[in-house]
């Protein structure tokens, strides 16, 4: 009989899902709490094997799957640096994994499509290029549906979430608060970067994280309704139609950043599980 020991295979950690709010294009160039925040996230979590993004600026009729093993980038913004318009983030695509994220959401029943060709917008690239800045970690597409409710991009999370086991990180990129309208001061410039928070965002911020704390998944579903000043923080849905991704993908949640710029734009982050 042997005395060698049998060693048990260690499990990678699984990985959280994260909702990040990704700001302007430009928020990579300049100094903020938020840019800081992310540039020194990607050290602070396990390392994801592969990364599925949800970008508010991918918007189809249905979960469209990018299947593409080589985005390009693209510049969805007008009139900002020119600096920004050269940079690059050549992350590889996974078409394997794409398959997964494909066959996962066809047993949910979600109706999944199939894109061949699609870049990575700013909603992708610019929180990836301050997290991981090597580009080395395989990036998979994944759209938001701006005429469906946080019901079904919940259930799109639900049906994603084992691939957390394997090492698969869900990044949601959208904003906490979104009324642009709201960005311009009163003689329609850009209000103050550091203008104090009028009540009614700051009401609706932190409703969202006591709710999130709580796991409070009905009140978060219902937040057209139940969350103050919803409307006015978000005249349409698609900007915080991924949260609900990774609140379906990670479940339990909790703030990991809070900050507001522009005095309306809430730039908080979350952390789902793991």
């Amino acid at each position: 009989m042997s005395d060698v020991s049998v060693v048990p295979a260690v499990e990678a950690p699984a990985v959280p899902a994260l909702f990040v709010s990704h700001g302007a294009p430009n928020m990579i160039l300049h100094d903020s709490a938020t840019r800081d925040f992310l540039a020194g996230l990607g050290a602070k979590l396990p390392r994801p094997k592969a990364i599925v993004s949800v970008s508010a600026h991918f918007m189809a009729r249905q979960p469209a799957v990018v299947f593409d093993p080589a985005p390009e980038m693209i510049y969805d913004f007008g009139g900002f640096e020119r600096e920004l318009y050269q940079m690059q983030y050549p992350a590889p695509g996974d078409p394997a994994l794409a398959e997964r994220v494909f066959a996962r959401l066809a047993a949910a029943g979600l109706d999944p499509a199939r894109i061949e060709k699609r870049g990575f917008d700013h909603g992708t690239w610019v929180p990836l290029k301050l997290m991981y800045r090597e580009a080395d970690i395989p990036v998979v597409q994944l759209s938001v549906q701006p005429r469906r409710d946080p019901r079904h991009h919940w259930e799109m999370g639900r049906a994603l979430a084992p691939l957390a086991r394997d090492g698969v990180l869900v990044l949601a990129s959208g904003s906490l608060t979104h009324n642009l309208h709201e960005v311009f001061g009163r003689h329609g410039g850009f209000r103050a970067m550091d203008e104090t928070p009028p009540a009614w965002v700051t009401d609706f911020a932190d409703w969202m994280a006591e709710k999130v704390a709580a796991g409070d998944v009905d009140a978060l579903l219902d937040y057209r309704e139940q969350a103050p000043f919803a409307g006015r923080n978000h005249p349409t849905d698609e900007h915080l139609l991924p949260l609900f991704v990774a609140l379906g993908a990670g479940g339990a949640g909790t703030a990991i950043h809070r900050e507001t710029q522009f005095a309306v734009l809430s730039m908080d982050a979350y952390r789902f599980a793991a």
